[in-house]
């Protein structure tokens, strides 16, 4: 059975780990985050946790 809410949640976080990707890489400016490579490494690192925590909530528990 899955766990919707640790689905939206990954969800939600992989979005701000792509953001802060993106910003870090310069491809979204504007900010102090732009071209900055603590958010080209922080931003990697977050999007892969919460697609963790997606695939955890998809697989649910085992019976």
């Amino acid at each position: 059975m899955a766990k919707p809410l640790w689905v939206v949640a990954g969800v939600l976080i992989v979005l701000v780990g792509l953001v802060w990707t993106l910003q870090g890489v310069g491809v979204i400016e504007g900010s102090v985050m732009s071209n900055t490579t603590t958010w080209s490494i922080i931003g990697p690192i977050v999007l892969l946790a919460g697609a963790l925590l997606m695939v955890v909530g998809v697989r649910g528990r085992k019976s």
